[in-house]
């Protein structure tokens, strides 16, 4: 009984060990950096639909679970366009749980702060997942899809 109790013992130490290893390596492979292209609302940038899609930039950084970085995309303007050079922000409540990934961006339009969260399973070189913003004018939120690969 006593050799029993202490294999048990013996092994639920050991997945803890083989778990929290787990949870540090998977966080330590979404470091770098990621991008992705997207069409804007009307097209790409200028709400020309031929236009080229408009890329977006991640560089990430883990501690533990906890994840920091920036999003760098193209300014937003009238029709979509670009109202400018792509300025790099800064992510907030990043965390990464096993292959999970989420995070905050948060910018200033005409003094009003918009957050958009971003959700995502991370599987080798890609992340896959869900980008949810505010819906314009108090509206409903809008939730689109996303795909990064990591740059090499």
């Amino acid at each position: 009984m006593r050799t029993q109790k202490a294999f048990t013992t013996l092994l639920l130490t050991a997945a803890i060990a083989l778990g929290t290893v787990a949870t540090v390596q998977a966080a330590d492979k979404v470091d770098g950096t990621w991008s992705w292209a997207q069409q804007g609302r009307r097209g790409g940038q200028g709400g020309n639909e031929n236009a080229t899609p408009r890329k977006t930039t991640l560089k990430l950084k883990s501690d533990g679970e906890k994840v920091t970085g920036t999003l760098t995309a193209p300014a937003g303007g009238r029709g979509g366009g670009g109202g400018g050079e792509p300025m790099p922000v800064e992510i907030s409540d990043g965390k990464i749980k096993g292959s999970d990934l989420s995070f905050s961006v948060k910018r200033e339009f005409n003094g009003n702060a918009i957050v958009t969260k971003y959700s995502g399973k991370l599987e080798g070189d890609k992340i896959t997942g869900k980008v949810e913003r505010p819906g314009r004018d108090g509206g409903e939120a809008r939730s689109t899809d996303w795909t990064a690969t990591r740059e090499k």
